[in-house]
């Protein structure tokens, strides 16, 4: 499915294409879908959700990474996607959130959970343990913190939580200033980041998990 995808670039490109970035075009059909990721930061969350049976991902975009989530995790599971989906300037048609459902549903056959929120309302109810977490939503450094402390939480000890736009890489379109970037320096490295610990990082992601009692 990686073929109808358009990843982002190394050296970050500006992706020009006018009019037809415009996700109408996607719903039509006439051009891939546009990733807000690399191919190989693609390849990397397919492996980390690998086999899955719970996957929630926090802001969704048009589904390119949905859809390699779902189709990497257990057919059994469930996926969960998290998207307000509010800045559609004709919300009666709101072609991106069209343009998303169409995608995601191409390729996997794991149950699918739209929520059309905030992620922070829809944590309000939330109970069911969680094996991969994407956080990819508002980038405000408070945003993804308020995300960690409410979501991390329904983490299983041996889940995994990924972040988006979190790191600095060559040629990346990363800044010191990106609150992902912040927070994830903040919390996870150096010698106090001690109940999770980075497992993996590949351009602009940084995967983490737990750490078990004889590790902290």
């Amino acid at each position: 499915m990686t073929s109808r995808i358009q990843f982002a670039e190394i050296p970050a490109s500006s992706r020009s294409g006018g009019i037809l970035r415009h996700p109408f075009f996607r719903w039509l059909g006439v051009r891939s879908t546009l990733a807000q990721h690399t191919r190989g930061e693609h390849e990397a969350l397919m492996r980390h959700a690998r086999g899955a049976e719970v996957v929630v991902e926090i802001g969704v975009a048009e589904g390119a990474s949905a859809l390699g989530l779902r189709e990497a995790m257990s057919n059994h599971g469930t996926l969960y996607l998290i998207d307000p989906f509010h800045l559609s300037r004709m919300p009666a048609l709101n072609f991106l959130k069209r343009a998303a459902k169409r995608v995601v549903q191409s390729a996997g056959s794991a149950r699918i959970v739209w929520i059309e929120d905030f992620s922070q309302n829809a944590v309000k109810n939330w109970s069911v343990p969680i094996d991969f977490l994407f956080i990819d939503g508002d980038h405000e450094e408070k945003a993804v913190e308020r995300d960690w402390i409410e979501w991390s939480p329904s983490v299983r000890e041996d889940g995994t939580v990924a972040f988006h736009d979190a790191r600095l890489f060559p040629g990346g379109w990363t800044t010191r200033e990106y609150g992902p970037v912040c927070f994830v320096d903040r919390n996870f490295r150096g010698e106090h980041a001690r109940l999770w610990r980075i497992v993996d990082e590949i351009d602009s992601l940084v995967f983490v998990k737990r750490a078990k009692a004889g590790e902290r």
